[in-house]
């Protein structure tokens, strides 16, 4: 059910889909970090905040929207008026925060949503849906208007658990068999990969017997604990813009290396 969004001309932007089955692993940092080095990569990226409701991409990135998703679906502004640039060289579409109508999937939010992103896809080469967490129906959705998915997670076991139960998930509902996985967090060189392998460990235990193909985790990469994250976050800038030698923007970069190849 992936990649159901039709293209318009010639442009098709490969839509990737960043998720989490848990809150709090850094999912929106690292989509607007991501989206910096795909641009410095030369790609048109655009971050769509697909968190509908709970929305915050905006106080990551310091902005203030006048217009917002909301009042796109509601027809009292136009998209073109709802696109930012930023200083990072991508655009964003905001989403307005505490709506609690897009809390649940309806029929006018399914439509809503799949003419916005029909109408963004043959303006950029890539866009990035910053998903909410976890496996609501509204979360869903947005998720099987992407090409591909990546699966956010830290080395927290709750982390481990959800981002097991969103692959779960992904694989049977969706019939996702590959999915991109990027540890947050981690305390050592080396750990996102083991806990990759754990995590692909379980689901050729319980997810794959019995489908025709199984499911693969590809490894995207691991982002260290790094005091500069919180140095950046605090000052609501992009990592990559005030703090680029530091390690975790250099692993920031590798992951967007081998998520562009």
């Amino acid at each position: 059910m992936s990649g159901s969004v039709p293209s318009q001309g010639t442009r098709r932007a490969r839509i990737t889909a960043v998720t989490s089955g848990k809150g709090g692993v850094g999912k929106t940092f690292l989509s607007a970090n991501l989206a910096v080095a795909l641009a410095r990569r030369g790609e048109k990226v655009l971050v769509l905040d697909a968190d509908l409701g709970l929305a915050n991409l905006d106080v990551v990135m310091n902005l203030f929207p006048k217009i917002t998703l909301h009042d796109v679906f509601t027809g009292r502004h136009t998209l073109d008026e709802a696109l930012v640039e930023t200083s990072g060289g991508f655009t964003v579409l905001l989403a307005g925060s505490g709506m609690v109508e897009y809390s649940r999937l309806t029929p006018e939010v399914r439509e809503q949503l799949v003419g916005v992103v029909r109408d963004v896809v043959p303006r950029f080469d890539r866009i990035l849906l910053d998903t909410g967490a976890g496996i609501s129906d509204v979360v869903l959705y947005t998720i099987s208007l992407a090409d591909e998915v990546l699966v956010v997670a830290t080395p927290e076991p709750t982390s481990l658990t959800d981002a097991y139960a969103t692959i779960k998930v992904l694989a049977t509902t969706q019939q996702r068999r590959d999915l991109r996985v990027l540890v947050n967090q981690v305390s050592k060189p080396g750990e996102g990969r083991v806990i990759r392998g754990q995590l692909q460990q379980v689901v050729d235990r319980f997810v794959s017997p019995g489908l025709e193909v199984p499911v693969k985790l590809e490894f995207l990469g691991e982002v260290p604990i790094d005091p500069a994250v919180r140095d950046a976050v605090k000052r609501r800038q992009l990592l990559l813009e005030c703090l680029p030698g530091t390690a975790a923007a250099q692993a920031v970069v590798a992951a967007a290396t081998r998520l562009a190849t």
